[in-house]
């Protein structure tokens, strides 16, 4: 790696990076979705054979984590094993299996003087990723994007700089084995945030979309900073909302796996809400379970008077993404007044309501504005995976080209055909 204060040659690094990732560019569009999948399973074929390479790279990521004092959060992020790093290549099989979006008709309509006109799918361009901590982003987001026909680069985060590079060399053997340019997937070999920098900057003009994973710090700076197109959510404050109609035990069970199933993901429940009908019923219950579980409550005064084995919340509870065993919980006055505090407190990234009458699913559903709303699931599912797209490069909160998990198709952009036979205009 680099060394931190040779900014200069930092920038003159991510210049190449940045050429070399344009040439790849119209190769890798035209590439045929048989050069692409025989790429994609390589690279899963890979990652299992040097299961032991990524292991041992890994765990210099985890023993530097502990010596540096990441939080529990982080370092469930960081650390892979056995089972995880067969995931990262589950994933990539699947996202071989994917429908190749690259040249799908979106659309198409004749028009009255005889004029065809398709609207279809191309690639995006060059795609840049900024991610911290998740080795696993560097598998998803190489293979989402070759995938889709684009070039990628990757910077990942130094905590996870030894595990990302060993991913990365699999991914380059799967495209060397199919004949693709190398540079299709470039993983940035330096920790200086000089790197960062450039990126946001657009990498003089070969940059076509960034898209952050991380922290906080991370999200901001890049969408203060990037002078490209963004997709990105700043953060996951999701919410689940105990309708009066609720099964119990469904509440129960849904409620402990979307808090507590892995509590450093964003799509992990922050808040509890409850409607107040079912205090005296749902409210201990659940409450209960969330504690044998290890979670630790933040109530409002309402919920302190009915369960005392909790810290009173405090305004930043409401808007705080722990990304830990900790949760938020009020009361509620029903649908209407889950909505109202969704409304207030939202990051817009995923609530759920665990209901059984129709009406108040709908309103629920109708009413709020977030990417992803479930019923009677948990907010766990908030994933591209789950959704049947293989994996995903990021959930998008913003409201422009992408929205919820950015899969292949989240990945293109489109083109009109206009077909004609000899027409002018008058």
């Amino acid at each position: 790696m680099l060394n931190k204060h040779q900014g200069d040659d930092v920038a003159s690094l991510m210049t190449r990076i940045g050429r070399k990732a344009r040439a790849a560019a119209r190769p890798l569009a035209i590439a045929n979705t048989a050069a692409k999948n025989a790429a994609l399973l390589a690279m899963a074929d890979a990652i299992i054979a040097r299961e032991q390479d990524i292991l041992d790279a890994n765990a210099i990521d985890v023993s530097n984590g502990h010596e540096s004092g990441l939080s529990a959060s982080f370092m469930d992020r960081l650390k892979l094993d056995p089972a995880r790093i067969r995931a990262m290549a589950d994933g990539i099989n699947e996202i071989a299996g994917l429908r190749d979006p690259v040249g799908d008709v979106i659309a198409a309509w004749e028009r009255p003087n005889g004029l065809h006109i398709e609207r279809v799918r191309t690639p995006l361009g060059v795609v840049g990723v900024i991610y911290e901590s998740r080795p696993n982003v560097t598998a998803d987001a190489g293979a989402l994007c070759l995938k889709a026909g684009n070039p990628v680069i990757l910077r990942g985060g130094s905590d996870s700089a030894n595990s990302s590079a060993a991913i990365h060399a699999c991914l380059v053997e799967g495209l060397k084995t199919a004949g693709l340019p190398e540079d299709a997937i470039q993983l940035v070999p330096t920790t200086d945030r000089a790197a960062v920098g450039e990126m946001l900057k657009g990498l003089s003009g070969n940059l076509e979309v960034i898209i952050p994973r991380g922290g906080r710090s991370l999200v901001e700076r890049v969408q203060n900073e990037a002078r490209v197109p963004v997709f990105a959510h700043l953060e996951g404050i999701c919410h689940l909302y105990i309708d009066r109609s609720a099964d119990l035990d469904m509440a129960v069970e849904i409620a402990v796996n979307a808090k507590m199933r892995r509590t450093g993901v964003c799509g992990a429940a922050e808040t509890l809400l409850v409607d107040r009908a079912v205090a005296g019923t749902h409210l201990v219950p659940i409450l209960e379970a969330l504690r044998a579980a290890g979670c630790e409550i933040h109530a409002d005064a309402e919920v302190l008077r009915l369960y005392a084995d909790a810290q009173p919340a405090t305004d930043a509870d409401w808007v705080t993404e722990y990304l830990d065993a900790i949760i938020a919980v009020k009361l509620v006055d029903g649908v209407a007044g889950a909505i109202e505090h969704i409304e207030n407190f939202s990051s817009h990234h995923t609530e759920a309501i665990i209901a059984e009458e129709a009406k108040a699913v709908e309103r629920f559903f109708s009413e709020i504005d977030s990417a992803i709303l479930l019923h009677n699931a948990s907010t766990q599912f908030a994933d591209g995976g789950e959704f049947g797209m293989g994996a995903e490069i990021g959930i998008a909160t913003g409201k422009m080209h992408a929205r919820g998990p950015v899969g292949v198709e989240q990945l293109t952009s489109f083109k009109y055909r206009v077909r004609g036979s000899g027409q002018v205009r008058p």
